[in-house]
C-alpha cells in the first residue's frame, strides 16, 4: 500500500528510544505514529519495533500499557512530602519501588488538592523533567502516612514478626507472608503499621531491609533511622561537590609560608582547623585557619540545601554521617598538609593579660605543615618527641602551648564554668565488633586547641557587630529557678551547703565552681557534676544575642567548623558579606532549626554509644559490676556502670524486700520497714541481669551498697505488714 502523502518511512530504534525518554509523561503507539507521521501501512511494524524495545529492556509498561524508560515513576503515584527548600518549595519521595538512587520529586499544588506539610501523602500526577528529576502536582492530600517501626524480622512459617528496637514500644507486630518483602530472620527492618483489627496482633509491612542485625555495624543504622537522621544526598548536590576544584591565590592572603599545624583526634576523618602562634613584640599574634566552605557551598545551591536540612555532621564508634559530601568533607575542605587550601583566617593579637587586643580575618590560601594528634603534642611537649614532631617542638609547639597558658589564665579570671565529666570512647575493631571501651584523656593539647577556637569564635562575634552583620549567636541562657532549687535540695541533703543566693541575685559560673571545689574528692564528686549540668540551660543558636553563661561570655558565635556545622557556615557568610537577605523570624526559625538538627545528632551519638556498650556487655551477662546510683524514680534505680560508663536500670522487684518510698527533693529512696536507704550518687554492686541488644537497654540486680538499715530501735512500728511491702514493690 503506498503511504499517504505527508507520511514517512519508520522512525529508527534509536529515534524512538530519544522520544519516549524525553516525553514527560509515558506515551502510547498512537501518540508515537501521530508524532513521528506513521504512515497505516507501517502500523503493524511500528507495533513490532516496540515489542522488541520493551522485551530487550529499553523501555517499560506504565499505566494503561503507556511506554517510559526502564524504573521511571508512574504517571499518578502516591509521594511522601519530605522536606521544604528555602524558597518554601516542597520536595518528595515516591511510596514505589525505585531502582537505583530515589529521584528528586518537586511539588506543586494541583487545581484539586491544597498544600500539604512535611510528612504528609498526597496523590499527584508526576510530569518526568529528566532521568532524575520530576515535578508533581497534587491531585489529593491523603495526610500523614502510617506508622513507621524500626525492628528486627523474626522468621516465622508463614511470616514473621518484628521487635520494635524502640525500648518503649510494648508490642511486636505481625507480618504476614505477602507483607515481608523478602525479609529473612534476624534482619533490620523498617516497616509500616497496617489498619489495626479488632483481635489479634498488630500488623505491619516491610518496606525496606537494613541489614543483619547480626553485623555490629547495624548498630549505628539503628540510631540513623530512629532519630531520622539523613543520610543520602541528593544527585545534584553530590554532583556540585564532584565538579569543584582547588583555588588558586588570586586575591586571597598568602598563609603558606605560616607553618600552621592541624591538631585532632586520632580517628579525625576532617581536618577544618589549623594553628599558629608567635610573639609580636609586646602581643601574641595567633592565627586559626578555617576552612572556607562558604566558597564552595553557595547560598541557594543544592549542596546549601542538603547542608542546611542536615545542620551538622553527626559521629558514630564506626561511621560519620557528614553535612557535607565526602569530596568536599574528606578532600577540598579538609586542611590536609603540604597541599595547598582556601581558608579563612582569623588573626588574633592577645595581651599578655589574656585580653583580645585586635583582630582581622582574611580569605586565604595556607598548607598546613603538619597534621598531628592531641596524644603526639602532649608527648611532644613533655619530652618525648617522636620523628614527625621533633623538628616542630621549638618553632612551633611551645609558641603555641605560651599563648594557650596565658588564655587559659583569663578564662580562670573570667570564671566559666569548670565541669569536668568523664567521657568513654568505644574502640571497633575491624571485624567491626568493641574491642574495648576506654576513657578519653583530657589532655591540655585538648585544652589548647579549645581556648584557641573559643578565642577565634569571640571575634567572630565582634567583627560582626561592628559591621553591624547579622550574627547567629550561640547563646546560654542562666539556669531556671526551679532547676536551682532542686539542686540546692539534693546538696542539702547529702550535707553540703548549696547555693545561696540573695534574693533578686543572678546566678553566675562561680558559684557553681564553689560548690564544684566543695566536693572535690568526695564520694560525690561525680553525681554533683552531672547535676550541675543538669540544672544548666541548654544552649542553642539564635540571632537574639544574651551572651553564654557556661563560658561567662557577653558574646559569641561558632566560627571554627563550616565542615560539619551550619552555624558556623551561616557566619563565615555574614564576615564575607555572602550572607543572604533574611526576614528577621525567618533567620530566628533558622537558629531554630539548627539548634534541633544538633539535638537529634547528640541524641543519635548517644544512643548508638549506649548500644555498642550493651553489645559489649551482653557476653557477660551473670557478671557482678562495681557502680554508681545517677538516677531515683519510683520504678527503681538508674546506675552506672564504673568500668564501661553503661547505664542500665535495677527495678523495684531487684532490690532488697521492702517498701520504697520516693523522696523526690533528696533524690532517695526509703524503705519504710527496714529504712534502707538508696541516694544518688551511693556506691553499689550490681549483677547483670540482662542486656536486650534490640533494645539497648540493660536490667540489673541489686547486690550491695546502699545506705545503712535503721538500728532495731529505730524501726517505727508504722512499716506495714510483710505480706503487704512484697505485694508494693
Amino acid at each position: 500500500m503506498a503511504r499517504k502523502r505527508g507520511s514517512r518511512p519508520l522512525p529508527s530504534r534509536a529515534e524512538l528510544l530519544d522520544f519516549i525518554a524525553t516525553s514527560p509523561t509515558p506515551v502510547g503507539k498512537r501518540e508515537i505514529a501521530r508524532a513521528f507521521k506513521v504512515a497505516p501501512g507501517d502500523r503493524v511494524a511500528l507495533k513490532g519495533l516496540l515489542k522488541d524495545i520493551e522485551r530487550d529492556g529499553d523501555a517499560e509498561r506504565g499505566r494503561k500499557r503507556r511506554l517510559q524508560p526502564p524504573g521511571a515513576l508512574p504517571e499518578i503515584c502516591v509521594v511522601e512530602i519530605t522536606g521544604i527548600d528555602d524558597d518554601g518549595e516542597l520536595f518528595a519521595k515516591p511510596l514505589v519501588p525505585v531502582r537505583g538512587e530515589p529521584p528528586i520529586i518537586r511539588v506543586l499544588p494541583g487545581p484539586h488538592g491544597g498544600a500539604a506539610g512535611v510528612g504528609e501523602r498526597v496523590a499527584a500526577r508526576l510530569t518526568r523533567i529528566d532521568a532524575g528529576h520530576y515535578e508533581a502536582r497534587v491531585i489529593r492530600t491523603l495526610g500523614a502516612g502510617p506508622e513507621r517501626i524500626l525492628g528486627i524480622f523474626r522468621s516465622t512459617g508463614e511470616g514473621g514478626i518484628i521487635e520494635p528496637t524502640d525500648r518503649k514500644a510494648k508490642d511486636n507486630y505481625l507480618v504476614l507472608l505477602a507483607d515481608a518483602g523478602g525479609a529473612s530472620d534476624g534482619e533490620l527492618v523498617f516497616a509500616e503499621a497496617l489498619p489495626a483489627r479488632r483481635l489479634g496482633m498488630k500488623r505491619a509491612r516491610v518496606i525496606d531491609r537494613l541489614g543483619d542485625m547480626a553485623d555490629p555495624r547495624s548498630i549505628s543504622l539503628v540510631a540513623i533511622h530512629t532519630h531520622g537522621i539523613p543520610v543520602d544526598f541528593p544527585p545534584d548536590a553530590l554532583a556540585e561537590a564532584a565538579a569543584a576544584k582547588p583555588v588558586e591565590l588570586g586575591s586571597r592572603e598568602d598563609l603558606r609560608d605560616f607553618p600552621l599545624v592541624t591538631i585532632d583526634g586520632a580517628d579525625a576523618r576532617d581536618f577544618d582547623d589549623a594553628v599558629w602562634a608567635a610573639r609580636d613584640g609586646e602581643l601574641w599574634h595567633l592565627i586559626v585557619a578555617i576552612a572556607d566552605v562558604a566558597w564552595y557551598v553557595r547560598p541557594g545551591s543544592a549542596l546549601d540545601r542538603a547542608a542546611r536540612e542536615r545542620g551538622n555532621s553527626v559521629y558514630f564508634p564506626d561511621r560519620v554521617v557528614p553535612m557535607l559530601p565526602e569530596a568536599l568533607s574528606n578532600d577540598l575542605c579538609s586542611l590536609r598538609p603540604h597541599e595547598d587550601r582556601a581558608c579563612v583566617a582569623m588573626h588574633l593579637w592577645i595581651e599578655d593579660s589574656g585580653r583580645l587586643h585586635r583582630h582581622r580575618f582574611a580569605r586565604g590560601l595556607m598548607r598546613s605543615a603538619a597534621r598531628l594528634t592531641y596524644e603526639e603534642v602532649q608527648a611532644a611537649i613533655d619530652g618525648r618527641p617522636s620523628k614527625k614532631t621533633r623538628p616542630l617542638v621549638e618553632p612551633v609547639l611551645q609558641p603555641l602551648y605560651a599563648a594557650w597558658r596565658i588564655l587559659d589564665q583569663a578564662r580562670s579570671r573570667r570564671g566559666t564554668l569548670e565541669l569536668d565529666l568523664p567521657e568513654r570512647k568505644v574502640v571497633i575493631g575491624k571485624d567491626g565488633r568493641v574491642e574495648k571501651i576506654e576513657p578519653r584523656p583530657r589532655l591540655d593539647s585538648h585544652r589548647l586547641i579549645e581556648e584557641f577556637m573559643i578565642a577565634a569564635n569571640i571575634a567572630a562575634a565582634e567583627s560582626l557587630e561592628a559591621l553591624r552583620q547579622a550574627c547567629m549567636y550561640r547563646v546560654h541562657d542562666a539556669p531556671a529557678a526551679e532547676k536551682l532549687a532542686a539542686l540546692a535540695d539534693f546538696l542539702e541533703g547529702i550535707g553540703i551547703p548549696g547555693l545561696k543566693l540573695s534574693k533578686g541575685q543572678v546566678p553566675k559560673p562561680r558559684h557553681f565552681n564553689q560548690i564544684l571545689a566543695k566536693v572535690r574528692g568526695t564520694p560525690f564528686q561525680e553525681v554533683v557534676h552531672e547535676l550541675v549540668l543538669r540544672s544548666q540551660a541548654q544552649a542553642v543558636y539564635s540571632p537574639a544575642n544574651i551572651g553564654h553563661f557556661g563560658l561567662a561570655l557577653r558574646k559569641y558565635a561558632h566560627f571554627t567548623s563550616p565542615i560539619r556545622r551550619y552555624a558556623d557556615l551561616l557566619v563565615h557568610r555574614a564576615l564575607l558579606m555572602e550572607l543572604p537577605a533574611m526576614e528577621p523570624n525567618e533567620f530566628a526559625e533558622l537558629g531554630e532549626h539548627i539548634s534541633m538538627t544538633e539535638r537529634r545528632a547528640a541524641a543519635a551519638e548517644r544512643d548508638a554509644l549506649n548500644r555498642y556498650i550493651v553489645a559489649f556487655l551482653a557476653e557477660r551477662t551473670g557478671a557482678r559490676f562495681s557502680a554508681r546510683i545517677n538516677g531515683v524514680q519510683r520504678f527503681g534505680l538508674f546506675v552506672t556502670l564504673d568500668e564501661t560508663g553503661a547505664d542500665g536500670l535495677v527495678p523495684m522487684r531487684h532490690l532488697p524486700e521492702d517498701y520504697y518510698v520516693l523522696e523526690e527533693r533528696q533524690q532517695r529512696l526509703v524503705g519504710r520497714r527496714w529504712g534502707r536507704t538508696f541516694t544518688m550518687g551511693d556506691r553499689v554492686e550490681v549483677l547483670l541481669l540482662e542486656a536486650d541488644t534490640t533494645t539497648g537497654s540493660l536490667v540489673f540486680e541489686l547486690v550491695a551498697g546502699g545506705g545503712e538499715e535503721k538500728p532495731a530501735a529505730d524501726r517505727g512500728s508504722r512499716a506495714p505488714k510483710r505480706g503487704r511491702a512484697k505485694r508494693r514493690r
